[in-house]
């Protein structure tokens, strides 16, 4: 799990690049991290994840500005998530179907929160990885993984045809690749994504009456949170429902 942390860390450096400049077309790879304030290039030893920045005390080198605690925020929830995901399903060969849908629903979301949108980039790769690893590590499975994603995609395809302000497509495409991923764990994703959204619905129209749904939230948070809740928990969920309500 050590190892994983480690891992996710610094996959959640990367993740910052992706958050930031993906949306924006520009390049992943070039030019190196910069500061956002003077433009003065990172070195090596002050792009470490999170270390770095506490030791700067979340300050740049060159000029002194403050720099996001979000970078940092990216990279420990990588980290932990990571960690959990391989503590939880135990170090094995699904960990490489597993680890990079972490760190797709942790990009999406960032994404989502800055620009409201969830690009085609990432999902569209997310879904032909999904299927392509598991085919490779997880071949049984396949038939209900398919089903799971197909599955997903109408529901919430029906929900946004319903409530067209609520969700765009790209949400849908969203949970359909969470099905790819998680099976019929995506049942209790998107149990956990609706009734997190509606709470948080719930508590922007209290505090901000009718401004809350004219701006209204966006939703691929509340799917990551509920992808990585049903990683780390999803068969126990269905299992405690079946015991509880089926039997």
């Amino acid at each position: 799990m050590a190892l994983a942390a480690v891992l996710g860390a610094a996959i959640g450096s990367f993740l910052n690049v992706v958050i930031h400049r993906l949306p924006r077309g520009e390049s992943l790879v070039h030019p190196r991290s910069r500061c956002p304030s003077c433009q003065t290039q990172i070195a090596g030893y002050d792009n470490l994840p999170v270390i770095s920045w506490l030791v700067l005390r979340g300050r740049c080198r060159a000029c002194g500005e403050p720099i996001s605690p979000r970078y940092p925020a990216v990279e420990l929830l990588t980290a932990v998530s990571f960690a959990a995901v391989a503590g939880a399903r135990g170090v094995d060969e699904e960990l490489i179907v597993l680890l990079p849908f972490t760190a797709v629903l942790i990009a999406v979301a960032g994404i989502d929160l800055d620009h409201r949108i969830v690009p085609n980039r990432i999902v569209v790769p997310a879904a032909v990885y999904g299927v392509a690893a598991s085919a490779l590590v997880r071949a049984g499975e396949l038939p209900e993984l398919l089903l799971a994603g197909a599955g997903a995609f109408m529901f919430l395809l029906l929900a946004a045809l319903a409530y067209p302000g609520g969700m765009g497509m790209g949400d849908v495409k969203l949970a359909g690749v969470m099905g790819l991923y998680l099976g019929l764990s995506v049942l209790p994703a998107l149990f956990i994504a609706f009734l997190a959204g509606t709470a948080v619905g719930v508590v922007r129209i209290a505090r901000e009456g009718g401004e809350a749904r004219k701006s209204g939230v966006p939703f691929a948070p509340f799917l990551a949170l509920g992808g990585l809740v049903a990683l780390l928990v999803g068969p126990e969920l269905i299992d405690l429902y079946e015991d509880n309500f089926l039997s």
